[in-house]
C-alpha cells in the first residue's frame, strides 16, 4: 500500500476588502455592549470595514442584510471576505427582533449565498450567531444505501449555491446560550480573544474556541453548566484572517 499523500492546501485570497456587519439586539440583553466593543476591536485588528446596528426589529434584520449585500456588490474594489454577527434572543432557526417578532436565520443566510451576492461568489462568508437555540441546559458528563456516482468535469466552471459559507453558533441545536450581565457572552469574548491573539486557519481557531469553552464551567441559576459552540462549514479552502 502506498503512503498517504499530503493534502495540497489552497488558501482564499484575502488581499481585497474585508467587510463586516453586526446586528445586535441590546434590549433585555445585558452585557451586549461589552460584546459589541470586543467585536469592534477584533474587526479593527483584522482589517475589516465594520458596520454595527443596534436593536433591529425582525424586519430590519432582513433589510439590513439586504443593504449589506447591495453594498458588497457595489463595492469599488474586489471584496475578499464578509463577516456577519447576529446577536439576539432566539430559538432553533429563529432570531427575535427588538419588536418581539421572529426572523428566520435561513432567510438571513441566503442573502449572501453564491446565487444572491455576486461579489462574494466563491468568497468566504462567515456568520457568527450569539443566540439561544432552544431551552435545554447541559450539566456536562463525566469523562449502506443506493450507489451514488460522482461526476467531475473541469468545464464549465460552476460552483454550488451554498459553498464558501461558515456558520458559527454560540451553542448547539436545542440549547440555550449564556451571557454575563457585565462581562458579555462567554462565546463572543472567547472568540475575540482567540481571533486577535492567535494565527491559524479559521477552523483551527474555532477548534481552540470550542476547546476553551468545553473546558470551562459556567455557573447559572446556582448550578454548574457546560456549553460549546457549533461550527458548520462549506469552506473549500483555508481561510486565514492574519
Amino acid at each position: 500500500m502506498s503512503d498517504p499523500q499530503p493534502l495540497e492546501e489552497e488558501e482564499y485570497d484575502m488581499s481585497g476588502a474585508r467587510l463586516a456587519l453586526t446586528l445586535c439586539v441590546t434590549k433585555a440583553r445585558e452585557g451586549s455592549e461589552v460584546d459589541l466593543k470586543a467585536l469592534e476591536s477584533m474587526f479593527r485588528h483584522l482589517g475589516f470595514e465594520s458596520t454595527m446596528k443596534r436593536d433591529p426589529t425582525a424586519q430590519q434584520f432582513q433589510e439590513e442584510m439586504e443593504k449589506f449585500q447591495q453594498a458588497i456588490d457595489n463595492w469599488e474594489e474586489p471584496v475578499s471576505c464578509a463577516f456577519v454577527v447576529l446577536m439576539a434572543h432566539g430559538d432553533e432557526g429563529l432570531l427575535e427582533g427588538e419588536d418581539g417578532e421572529m426572523v428566520r436565520l435561513d432567510d438571513l443566510f441566503q442573502v449572501l449565498n453564491n446565487k444572491n451576492c455576486q461579489a462574494l461568489r466563491a468568497k468566504p462568508k462567515v456568520f457568527i450567531v450569539q443566540a439561544c437555540r432552544g431551552e435545554h441546559r447541559d450539566p456536562g458528563e463525566a469523562v449502506g444505501g443506493s450507489e451514488v456516482m460522482m461526476v467531475t468535469d473541469d468545464s464549465p466552471q460552476t460552483i454550488p449555491t451554498y459553498t464558501d459559507i461558515l456558520h458559527v453558533y454560540s451553542t448547539v441545536e436545542g440549547y440555550i446560550a449564556y451571557r454575563h450581565d457585565e462581562e458579555g457572552s462567554y462565546f463572543i469574548q472567547t472568540l475575540v480573544d482567540v481571533f486577535i491573539n492567535w494565527k491559524a486557519s479559521i477552523l483551527e481557531l474555532l477548534t481552540e474556541v470550542t476547546r476553551r469553552m468545553a473546558d470551562a464551567e459556567l455557573l447559572q441559576e446556582g448550578r454548574m453548566r457546560k456549553v460549546n459552540p457549533e461550527v458548520q462549514s462549506t469552506l473549500r479552502k483555508k481561510l486565514y484572517l492574519q
